[in-house]
């Protein structure tokens, strides 16, 4: 079943943590967006409890296998990304469609509250999810990119990415890293997500290359999340240890976001022509914080 026509969550893991004493506790403090402003992210925002880090990594076990059921709903899979063996990215796009704990994890209060804010307290659509996993010792890397730079068929540019934990990162494990204040640079073309970190050096300047040399390690629990700005340039380097590491990303949007590309915008989902409102089945608004 295509979960994409459910617009509520479906598992008593998820559905039970949207009631209002979850939206009373959640929201970001002044000094969080504040930093959200300076430097393009903010981190260590938990989002999932144990009950439901564990339903979403059960379900991320399942979809690593190929013949999974409901694969037809993806609107890509990438057993491995890289395409080298020794250093495997497994990534996929539209798990929301294909698993009910995926699903719900977009109706989350403290996800929900923390974008709308971000997007300056602005209704919250959803663009699309993504999942990574890392295998132990040979995953592979995430090079370094700007998320807008693959989202140019949306306008105007009021994005936002939420980048969740399933393991605990660090170093080790290739947790994600952060150029901090390069939010403020200009669009740079996208040059590819994985394979060669250093494959972005070719559109940048000298003096944009010395800030790589110090990137910003954001280091998590199972459960947390770091929000950043579509052109904040962000990537990971590869997991040395173990055990894997998974995360689950959810990238949104403020209400009135538009298609500026007459092309299908996701594969599998019917095209939006250009100048036209981002809604329906498959963007569907998530909170309007005025909606009370």
């Amino acid at each position: 079943m295509d979960l994409s026509q459910f617009h509520s969550p479906i598992q008593p893991e998820f559905a039970g943590n949207t009631t209002g004493s979850a939206w009373e506790s959640a929201g970001l403090s002044d000094q969080q967006l504040v930093d959200f402003q300076n430097n393009g992210f903010i981190s260590g925002i938990d989002i999932l409890n144990q009950s439901q880090i564990d339903a979403l990594r059960s379900e991320l076990e399942e979809v690593l296998h190929c013949d999974h059921d409901g694969r037809e709903y993806w609107y890509e899979y990438h057993a491995n990304e890289s395409g080298n063996p020794d250093h495997v990215l497994f990534h996929a796009l539209g798990g929301w469609r294909v698993r009910q704990g995926l699903h719900d994890v977009l109706w989350i209060p403290s996800f929900l509250k923390a974008a709308s804010q971000l997007l300056n307290d602005q209704p919250v659509r959803f663009w699309h999810d993504q999942l990574f996993c890392k295998p132990p010792r040979h995953g592979g890397v995430v090079a370094w990119h700007q998320d807008y730079s693959y989202w140019t068929r949306t306008k105007p540019m009021q994005h936002l990415t939420c980048w969740i934990g399933l393991d605990d990162t660090n170093s080790d494990n290739g947790c994600l890293q952060y150029i901090p204040t390069s939010h403020r640079w200009d669009l740079l073309p996208s040059v590819g997500l994985a394979g060669d970190m250093n494959s972005i050096r070719n559109v940048l300047s000298d003096e944009q290359w010395e800030r790589f040399q110090q990137p910003t390690a954001v280091e998590l629990k199972a459960g947390q999340a770091a929000f950043h700005h579509p052109l904040l340039v962000h990537g990971s380097f590869e997991n040395r240890t173990a055990q894997p590491r998974r995360a689950i990303v959810l990238n949104v949007f403020a209400d009135g976001t538009q298609s500026d590309s007459d092309e299908v915008l996701l594969n599998g989902v019917p095209e939006i022509s250009k100048g036209k409102k981002m809604d329906g089945t498959f963007f569907p608004l998530l909170f309007d914080p005025k909606a009370g």
